[in-house]
C-alpha cells in the first residue's frame, strides 16, 4: 500500500470488543482490556509476529484522527488540563484531529504532536485530516464509535485486527451495526497472544 492509503489498526476480543466495559480515569482501556494488548506491551510470550504487527502499529502517518473518548477520559464539557494519555510526547509526532462536541483550543505536544479538536463531524475532521496528511496517509486511531464512522464512510483502505484469544463479554463493539465488510485478508500472522490479520479494501491496488 501507498503511504497515501487511510490505515486503521485495533487490537479486538473474540467477541468483537475493542475495550473494556467502565472505561475511567484509572481503566482508560476498560476492565480487562488490557488484556487484548498483550502482544505489544512487553509479554515474554511475543514473537516475531508480534514484532512485524507492532511495526505495523507504528508506522508512521501524515495524520491521525480519533474519538474523545480515545483522547481521554472526561465527558461533556472540558475540564481540567488534560492533554492525553500518552504523556508530554505523545508517540504520533503529526496533527492529531479529536472529534467531539465541545471546541477546544488545540495543544501542542512535544515531538511534533498537536491535537486539534473538530466539532464538525467526521466528515469534516478526516478531510481536515487528510489535507494535514498532505499526502503521507491518515491513521484513524480509534476507538470504536470513530472506527465505525470511518468504515460507514467507506474511508479505511488497510484495516489491522489484532484478535486476541480472550471473551471480554462486554464493552466497546467495534462492529455494532455494521452490515457490510468490504475487506479481504492480505496478510496473517499469529503468536500465543494474537492473531495478526491484515485486511485490504477488496479492489485496492
Amino acid at each position: 500500500m501507498s503511504d497515501s492509503t487511510t490505515t486503521c489498526h485495533m487490537s479486538i476480543s473474540l467477541d468483537g470488543f475493542v475495550a473494556g466495559p467502565n472505561q475511567s480515569l484509572a481503566n482508560g482501556l476498560g476492565e480487562r482490556g488490557a488484556e487484548l494488548h498483550r502482544w505489544h506491551m512487553g509479554d515474554p510470550r511475543a514473537n516475531d509476529a508480534d514484532r512485524t504487527a507492532t511495526d505495523w502499529l507504528m508506522r508512521p502517518r501524515g495524520a491521525y484522527l480519533m474519538g474523545r473518548n480515545m483522547f481521554g477520559p472526561i465527558r461533556g464539557q472540558w475540564s481540567g488540563d488534560w492533554q492525553g494519555w500518552w504523556g508530554p510526547e505523545p508517540p504520533y509526532h503529526a496533527p492529531v484531529f479529536v472529534l467531539t462536541n465541545y471546541p477546544h483550543e488545540p495543544i501542542a505536544m512535544e515531538g511534533g504532536t498537536t491535537f486539534f479538536f473538530i466539532t464538525e463531524g467526521f466528515d469534516a475532521a478526516y478531510a481536515r485530516a487528510r489535507e494535514a496528511a498532505d499526502g503521507n496517509g491518515v491513521d484513524i486511531a480509534g476507538g470504536a464509535s470513530t472506527v465505525r464512522q470511518a468504515l460507514e464512510a467507506g474511508v479505511i483502505d488497510e484495516l489491522t485486527l489484532d484478535v486476541a484469544p480472550v471473551v471480554l463479554g462486554s464493552g466497546e463493539g467495534l462492529f455494532d451495526g455494521i452490515t457490510e465488510f468490504d475487506f479481504e485478508p492480505a496478510e496473517v500472522l499469529h503468536s500465543p497472544l494474537a492473531t495478526h490479520i491484515r485486511y485490504r479494501r477488496r479492489g485496492a491496488a
